[in-house]
């Protein structure tokens, strides 16, 4: 099953830690050869909320490297025995 992975690269996202979750999920998807598209886009104007970003769609604000993680691991690897 093909993910879609969209994170904010609005200055606001990725200098509250979007540049380091992109570094993180990248290094994620290679580590556990998960079938995603990885791409980024400008600022959606939830600055406030951020760092954003969308997997399958589903929006999730706030997302710092402690809690990427899991929110990976709940999100791609869900189907995995």
């Amino acid at each position: 099953m093909k993910h879609t992975i969209t994170i904010c690269m609005g200055s606001s996202c990725f200098a509250r830690g979007n540049k380091r979750n992109l570094k993180l999920i990248e290094e994620y998807i290679a580590k556990y050869h998960i079938d995603c598209a990885l791409t980024g886009r400008g600022c959606v104007g939830k600055c406030r909320s951020g760092p954003n970003l969308s997997i399958d769609g589903e929006v999730f604000e706030r997302v710092d490297s402690e809690s990427l993680i899991d929110l990976l691991d709940a999100k791609l690897r869900r189907d995995e025995p």
